[in-house]
């Protein structure tokens, strides 16, 4: 008995390593998509993509703890810290987070390996989990595209490019020297301004592009019925809408803006004033115009139940009910 002992042990051991490389290779291993899936709304994109929400859960930066990365659930519940790093442009699917990390540099040369990858595109899972570095260089304007992610890709010498990675990290390539913003996104595409700010496709399956609108467009948001909306740079950046069908483009408004964001019926935008500016809201058809606040915002991100908006000048972040905008208060959700 005892000469058999060191080989059950041998053998138990074996088989816990085996157990373990199984259990090690499945969590691993990258779950990928079926079909084209998007990761967020257009809006928030263009708005820095602080907030993304997936099946009940949102995710965003808290700025109640240095806009660190955050859950919670829709009624308010269930707050929970995901990890340190400060996330833009925020994606998720069924299985992961994607977005662009703004880590702050350490002053401190001892410290100076704390500064690795603190600028670049991440994967984690929903619960922060199991990071991993998609892009080490600095990003932007991440959108989720399937099992790709196209993406503004920074270095010194090209300075912003656009590119795609899959979402396991493999496959990272230049697709094009131009640094078309891919926030803009519809199942396998997304629509981009390009030269004499005329709107193009880019259909991410084929890798081809092509001209679907001509005018002088900025931030062009394109519904899955058709409808377009963007900013007319050659008139004073007004609000308008079109159809890529055809038809006749419509002011919706003759304020100036600086950004605005679809939120289903509703378009949220911060009207462009010397002595009136404020954050407006309208419907889509141009009617039921209202001042939500009065002052310069940003960063204007919307979820099912609200939209958030920052306070240009002291980043103070608020919150307003789609359903009673006349309530806006300060987003303090506390800190874990």
């Amino acid at each position: 008995m005892k000469k058999k002992l060191p080989l059950i042990i041998i053998l138990l051991f074996i088989a816990a390593a085996v157990c373990f490389g199984i259990f090690y290779h499945y969590h691993s291993k990258t779950k990928f998509n079926e079909g084209y899936v998007n990761g967020n709304t257009t809006g928030n994109l263009y708005n820095s993509g602080l907030f993304c929400e997936y099946d009940g859960i949102i995710y965003f930066a808290n700025p109640s703890d240095q806009n660190k990365l955050y859950s919670v659930r829709t009624d308010g519940t269930h707050l929970k810290k995901l990890s340190e790093d400060i996330p833009s442009f925020l994606n998720a699917d069924e299985n992961y987070l994607y977005y662009v990390r703004n880590n702050p540099r350490s002053d401190d040369s001892k410290y100076s390996f704390i500064n690795v990858y603190r600028n670049s595109l991440c994967r984690t899972d929903h619960n922060g989990e199991n990071l991993l570095v998609l892009d080490n260089e600095p990003c932007m304007y991440a959108s989720l595209f399937g099992n790709y992610v196209f993406y503004l890709h920074y270095e010194t010498e090209t300075a912003s490019t656009l590119y795609r990675v899959k979402i396991d990290g493999s496959e990272k390539e230049l697709m094009d020297e131009n640094p078309y913003q891919t926030c803009c996104a519809s199942g396998q595409y997304f629509y981009y301004v390009g030269p004499q700010g005329a709107i193009w496709r880019y259909d991410t399956s084929s890798l081809t592009a092509s001209q679907v609108y001509s005018d002088n467009c900025w931030l062009p948001t394109v519904l899955s019925n058709g409808e377009l909306y963007y900013m007319d740079c050659n008139n004073n950046y007004k609000l308008t809408k079109a159809d890529l069908l055809g038809g006749d483009k419509i002011h919706l408004a003759e304020d100036r803006l600086d950004t605005f964001n679809v939120c289903g019926d509703y378009i949220y935008f911060q009207r462009s004033s010397d002595t009136e500016p404020a954050l407006c809201r309208m419907r889509t058809d141009g009617s039921d115009y209202r001042v939500i606040a009065e002052g310069v915002y940003s960063d204007i991100n919307a979820t099912s139940t609200d939209v958030y908006f920052r306070e240009f000048s002291s980043g103070a972040m608020y919150r307003t009910p789609i359903n009673d905008p006349d309530t806006v208060e300060g987003f303090t959700p506390g800190k874990q």
